[in-house]
Formats: structure tokens, sequence, C-alpha cells
């Protein structure tokens, strides 16, 4: 499956899935927007407790979660894209773009969205 499969298969498990010509403060907009900040803090508490409780050491089933979590987060990804009118995998080439540029200029680290 490639970035724009995923992103029309995506589309079928939306509710709002129907919907065209979204404004930024409409609810399927609004909804997305919180998913996407909810499952990214749920990455990010799985690698807490992982860090508080283990000790650090990831086992096959905090691996798992984790990944459940990731899918999520791509979920939440891909169907904003959509709602913004753009093909999901123009965000993954926009992306490697914006890296391959930081990468060839030395410029990985620092600070800024426009390094």
């Amino acid at each position: 499956m490639n970035f724009n499969e995923y992103q029309a298969w995506a589309k079928t498990t939306d509710v709002f899935n129907d919907k065209e010509n979204l404004k930024i403060n409409d609810p399927e907009y609004i909804t997305k927007v919180l998913g996407l900040a909810g499952e990214a803090g749920e990455v990010t508490e799985k690698f807490k407790k992982v860090i508080r409780d283990k000790n650090g050491v990831i086992t096959d089933a905090d691996r798992d979660e984790i990944v459940k979590e990731l899918g999520d987060v791509l979920w939440y990804v891909a169907t904003l894209s959509r709602y913004l009118g753009v093909k999901f995998e123009d965000v993954a080439k926009k992306n490697v773009d914006k890296l391959s540029a930081r990468l060839a200029s030395n410029k990985l680290h620092g600070a800024g969205d426009n390094r």
C-alpha cells in the first residue's frame, strides 16, 4: 500500500468523509487537529511509561502498543492532508525534500522551520 492508497482507505473510516470545501473552523477540521494532538500525546505517554516504569527497556508488547498509536497518528495526518486537498504522497515527498536540503546544507541540527 502506498501513501495515496492509505489516504483513500482512511477516508472510508472518517465519519465526515463526504464533506467538501471545509473551513478551518468546521468541526471536521477541529476534531482531526485535536485527534492528532491526542494521538501524538498517546505515543509520548507510552514512551514515558517505558522510561518511568521499565528503566527504558521496550518489550514486544510496548512496541506493539506504540505502533498502534503511531498508526492513529498516521490516520490523522492522512485525513488532515485530504481535508487540505493535498495527496498524502505529496506530504511525504515535501518532507523528504525539506530534510534532504537540510542534510545537504548540514543543518539537521538547530532551530527554526526554514533552516
